[in-house]
């Protein structure tokens, strides 16, 4: 999955769930930086990051996990169980995919039919879950 258009529905869905959370979430993307969204810069609430040139956004977690002085807060959502693994060895815990979804499809759920059209479908959502590292801190 990629383009544009598909990141910012991604965007504003995460924006839409850490509002009426009050958290902070990060989304890394595997692939190139888009002109709409580059790297380090903010959607609404949303953090953007990418992988660098060369890795991927696995790699970016990790440093993102690494960097952060409060791991306990974090909460990583991946499927990737060496990432897992390495996260839940830093500290930060780690939530599935699934369950992740299963929240976001109960925020959905009593979001207004003009929110639920801009939504990224849920067979999508899994394959972005695995870029996310939610309520994280890396200045």
């Amino acid at each position: 999955m990629g383009g544009g258009q598909n990141r910012k529905s991604l965007l504003d869905e995460l924006a839409r769930f850490a509002a009426a959370k009050k958290n902070k979430v990060s989304v890394v993307f595997d692939g190139a930086p888009e002109n709409n969204f580059p790297d380090g810069s903010s959607y609404k609430s949303v953090k953007i990051f990418y992988n660098a040139r060369g890795s991927n956004a696995d790699e970016r977690i990790k440093r993102i996990v690494e960097a952060s002085k409060e791991r306990r807060t974090l909460i990583v959502v991946t499927d990737d169980r060496q990432l897992a693994s390495y996260v839940r060895k830093c500290g930060a815990p780690v939530q599935g995919c699934r369950r992740f979804r299963e929240q976001m499809s109960a925020f959905d759920a009593v979001s207004d039919d003009s929110k639920k059209a801009e939504t990224v479908k849920p067979e999508e959502m899994s394959a972005w879950m695995r870029y996310f590292g939610v309520d994280e801190s890396d200045d």
